[in-house]
């Protein structure tokens, strides 16, 4: 089966593409790891009027309606640009309060949603636990010492956290984690909260997959690039026959990963049922996540010794693979929750 993107679609990943190309997203990365979060904040409210975080909003709270299909395009085009902060997390946070308002409490969808869609609000959520086996779900929230709503999901409770633990830096630097403080407000509880919370976690899956294919993208293209520039014994290296394999290894396993990512999307869209949705999520996620990860090693082998120097914009990309692949499901995870939807 073919997931072919809509006119509409391709339109909307090329105006995202153009947006963030004029946005030096590379410098913006390197002040959000750092001590400066006004670029990015500055991007944040660019994205939010190209629509990019009301396509995780109904209409009702002034979003476009809940469209995966599309959201999935953007999540790449940010992957491609290595767009930092909690992107995924306010989608998973917007998901979850729609998600409760359809099946309970209308209260906080009314009170978050509307900033969230419009990027005056940023959040971040906890992440939460899912089926399969493989490691628990990570205590910390991605940058939460930056957004401005810290949401969590305690048993079956939802929360808004008064504040956040000491920040800790992931692998990288533009990923800044913390625990959400105990206590703070509580938001709702009952069993609609744990429904709401495992909708959430299949749109963070999905966002967080098509960051990895973006960012696998990325890696790929530049270091077919230098391929192409670089010399050796008076012939680009490129030209070789171990590297031309590498690189052709490297796009099949981007490429088997897309129509993954594209058809879990599509059954999102379908409102199909958390049974028949998880398991395509799962082989998005650890098909995209692990294309993205050999992408970067790939990058990182090519490139030989200046692909460890943080002044080349590869490094922005090489350090997002591994925790994106991990991010909302790590590989052992969704490979087990693969074969329970088999079983």
């Amino acid at each position: 089966m073919a997931f072919l993107p809509t006119a509409e679609q391709r339109a909307f990943a090329r105006s995202l593409d153009a947006l963030l190309s004029a946005s030096d997203t590379p410098t913006t990365a390197r002040a959000w790891a750092g001590d400066d979060s006004g670029p990015g904040r500055a991007l944040w409210e660019r994205l939010a009027e190209a629509g990019v975080f009301a396509l995780a909003v109904p209409e009702a709270h002034g979003g476009v309606g809940l469209l995966p299909v599309e959201l999935a395009h953007a999540f790449v085009e940010l992957g491609r640009h290595a767009v930092p902060g909690p992107v995924v997390e306010t989608v998973a946070a917007a998901v979850l309060l729609a998600d409760l308002a359809r099946l309970e409490d209308s209260t906080p969808a009314k009170r978050f949603l509307p900033a969230l869609a419009s990027g005056a609000s940023t959040a971040t959520l906890a992440s939460v636990p899912g089926p399969g086996r493989g490691r628990a779900a990570s205590p910390y929230a991605l940058d939460a010492d930056r957004a401005d709503l810290v949401f969590a999901v305690r048993g079956e409770g939802l929360w808004l956290a008064g504040g956040h633990g000491p920040v800790r830096v992931s692998a990288d630097p533009a990923r800044r984690l913390a625990r959400p403080a105990p206590g703070g407000e509580l938001l709702a509880s009952g069993s609609s909260v744990v429904a709401a919370a495992g909708r959430a976690r299949r749109w963070a899956m999905l966002a967080t997959a098509a960051q990895s294919l973006g960012v696998g993208r990325a890696l790929l293209d530049r270091t077919v690039a230098y391929a192409k520039q670089r010399t050796q014994f008076g012939t680009p290296i490129g030209a070789f026959q171990a590297v031309k394999h590498r690189l052709a290894d490297t796009l099949l396993g981007l490429e088997f990963a897309r129509p993954l990512l594209y058809g879990a999307a599509v059954g999102l869209a379908d409102g199909n049922s958390a049974d028949d949705t998880d398991g395509d999520l799962a082989a998005a996620k650890v098909a995209a996540g692990e294309a993205g990860y050999a992408a970067a090693r790939t990058a990182l082998q090519v490139h030989g010794a200046v692909g460890y120097t943080e002044e080349l914009d590869l490094a922005l990309w090489l350090r997002k693979a591994r925790p994106l692949r991990d991010a909302w499901g790590d590989p052992a995870r969704c490979r087990a929750q693969v074969l329970a939807s088999y079983a």
